[in-house]
């Protein structure tokens, strides 16, 4: 049991990164700091189409590999 949880945090850790490359960049400004870049660092805009999709996915990536994670510090201890 404790290979096979580690086996799937493994394959679920490459598979978060590249989820989490995969997400569209969110400014494209190279500068935030600049007087363009301040309003684009705190305006809150909704994701739509593959933006939130991504999102959704990465979120539930990241719930399954922390439960995995949760899980094999529990076995670990016994």
């Amino acid at each position: 049991m404790y290979d096979l949880l580690l086996t799937s945090l493994l394959v679920l850790s490459v598979i978060l990164i590249i989820a989490i490359f995969m997400q569209p960049q969110k400014n494209p400004s190279s500068n935030v700091f600049d007087s363009s870049g301040s309003e684009a660092l705190f305006e809150r805009t909704k994701a739509r189409g593959f933006e939130a999709v991504m999102q959704r996915f990465t979120a539930i990536l990241v719930f399954l590999w922390l439960a995995i994670a949760l899980a094999l510090a529990v076995l670990s201890s016994r």
